[in-house]
């Protein structure tokens, strides 16, 4: 009997790869609906069972503090410019409501078009459309396909858990 091929989970160079062609294919991107007032996305399939959405940004909008219920990732700006706020400690992906911060853990990458960066499964950030006036388009890819994702409240040094969602109420 013949073996089945197992399935290779795809890299974070994989993930970044995927976003970046994306970002560059007019094809992909005009499938974003443009909403100048609100954040929209659709869907993609990305490599290796993965999962990609196209996101509009309009001027201003952001995320808020989050991670992405233990997937690995990565985002290329399209379009604009984002900026994305993280730390650059993993924090654990379980067993705390309120994390208090160490001086000089905090990064801020500004992200204009053709740029992005990938992450691992216990990463925290805030992505920001800094634009009063431009929107941003950008694609982001996960693996596994998110199971979840934290909400958080970042008070100065302090982070802490305020909601968790699941795909149902994206």
């Amino acid at each position: 009997m013949p073996s089945t091929p197992v399935a290779t989970a795809p890299t974070l160079t994989d993930l970044l790869s995927f976003a970046r062609a994306s970002a560059a294919d007019p094809d992909v991107l005009a499938a974003l609906p443009f909403d100048p007032n609100r954040r929209t996305w659709v869907r993609l399939d990305g490599p290796g069972g993965s999962e990609a959405w196209v996101i509009g940004w309009p001027p201003g909008s952001e995320t808020g503090w989050h991670d992405h219920g233990g997937s690995s990732g990565a985002f290329v700006t399209a379009s604009g410019e984002l900026s994305e706020l993280s730390l650059v400690m993993p924090l654990p992906s379980s067993g705390w409501r309120r994390l208090e911060l160490e001086e000089g853990v905090d990064r801020r990458r500004t992200l204009p078009a053709g740029e992005g960066r990938a992450f691992g499964p216990h990463h925290v950030h805030q992505v920001v459309n800094p634009s009063a006036v431009t929107h941003a388009v950008s694609v982001h890819v996960y693996y596994p396909p998110l199971p979840s994702q934290r909400r958080y409240v970042r008070d100065g040094g302090v982070l802490t858990l305020v909601q968790v969602e699941g795909p149902e109420q994206w």
